[in-house]
């Protein structure tokens, strides 16, 4: 079941310390739909014109908090774009996905990258990898702007790993930076010792049937 706190909720019950105890604070559901803190006056504070009484840990509430803060401050902010004293990052840890708003989120609409130009490492041999890496996906909420992207993935040019790991890994960033409602990365990789590899990856993740294995 979920429970939605106001901003000034979330502010009042951040700035609770925790029971020193347990490290958790009290909170007193106050109808099926909303909580109060345990550090709103009364009469809230002993429970007695309520059904429910919960705790929660104050430093995970914290902690998560703090991550949304973080993502929506960094969301919409592109720093690539207009930019050409920037510089390619080193890997990909060090290079950002940027995002903007979604200018038509009412509306399921598909969203096309590509590019011929993709290089990788292969981690046994050193030797390069070449790919054509094709993007697919419906936004939600947040765009993914093309520069960073042209970015994120020049960034593997230096990376050593298998082509299945390179894709999978491309997906995971991808719907980390912009959540979309369904996305596809397809790699397909230049032959090797005569055999061409293309790699597929899917979010969400769908069920396989019987007859699909």
């Amino acid at each position: 079941m979920r429970y939605d706190l106001t901003a000034d909720e979330v502010r009042t019950l951040l700035n609770l310390e925790p029971h020193e105890s347990c490290g958790f604070v009290r909170v007193t559901f106050i109808s099926n739909q909303r909580i109060a803190p345990g550090g709103l006056p009364a009469p809230f504070l002993d429970g007695r014109r309520s059904s429910k009484v919960a705790a929660i840990d104050l430093n995970r509430l914290r902690a998560h908090f703090d991550i949304a803060v973080a993502k929506s401050r960094r969301a919409g902010r592109l720093t690539l774009l207009g930019h050409a004293e920037a510089k390619l990052p080193a890997s990909p840890a060090d290079a950002r996905l940027e995002t903007f708003p979604n200018p038509a989120p009412h509306r399921n609409y598909r969203i096309h990258f590509e590019t011929d130009d993709f290089t990788s490492v292969c981690p046994v041999t050193g030797q390069p990898d070449f790919a054509r890496i094709d993007i697919d996906y419906i936004p939600d909420r947040w765009c993914v702007e093309s520069k960073s992207l042209k970015f994120y993935l020049a960034s593997y040019r230096n990376e050593q790993a298998f082509n299945e790991a390179v894709t999978n890994r491309i997906l995971d960033d991808f719907v980390k930076a912009c959540a979309p409602r369904e996305a596809v990365i397809t790699a397909q990789f230049s032959a090797r010792g005569g055999i061409a590899l293309t790699v597929r990856a899917e979010y969400p993740r769908k069920k396989l049937r019987r007859n699909d294995v």
